[in-house]
């Protein structure tokens, strides 16, 4: 069987944080996931190497959310399999980085207030970095955050998008109605 291989990009400055003190998180992704990384700290590109093409997936998305801001810790919940990492990148919904900074704003809230409650209500994770948005969560949660931002980034009020989670959140704690 052939070697496969992945070729990604990570911010230069997230780069320390993929390998860790004295190379831990670099070595626990490669452990977990089977693969040998290959790391250029000065371009910030990272090759993941492996045999298995799931391990590679998996080694990619714990790197792209270390890449996203979240540190290892929460981006290792990856390697559990009802788990998802997911971007909103805001170049795609507006060009001008004053917009992009008040969309991100808007999700981050008042001293982190608005992002929290996203994080409470999910019970997801919430990295706002750069141009993205990114989330953390178990597949059905991450996709309500999701769309709490899409929400957000889209012009509802922040009443709004809390009334909707109260009532998403709701109906996953007693999914059949009833008392």
């Amino acid at each position: 069987m052939d070697e496969l291989q992945y070729e990604l990009k990570v911010p230069k400055e997230r780069i320390a944080v993929v390998i860790g003190k004295q190379g831990e998180t670099r070595k626990e992704i490669e452990k977990t996931t089977n693969t040998t990384l290959s790391i250029d700290s000065k371009e910030g590109d990272i090759i993941i190497r492996g045999m298995d093409g799931l391990g590679i997936y998996t080694a990619k998305e714990v790197i792209s959310a270390i890449g996203r801001g979240f540190n290892p810790e929460i981006a290792a919940m990856l390697l559990k399999l009802d788990y998802t990492f997911e971007a909103i990148t805001l170049s795609d919904t507006s060009k001008s980085k004053d917009a992009q900074l008040r969309l991100k704003g808007r999700v981050i809230g008042s001293e982190g207030k608005t992002r929290k409650i996203i994080e409470e209500l999910t019970e997801c994770y919430v990295s706002v970095y750069g141009k993205t948005i990114s989330i953390i969560g178990q597949t059905e949660n991450s996709q309500i955050a999701r769309k709490a931002i899409e929400m957000l980034i889209s012009g509802s009020t922040h009443a709004t998008v809390y009334k909707w989670l109260e009532k998403r959140r709701r109906h996953i704690n007693n999914p059949h109605g009833g008392f």
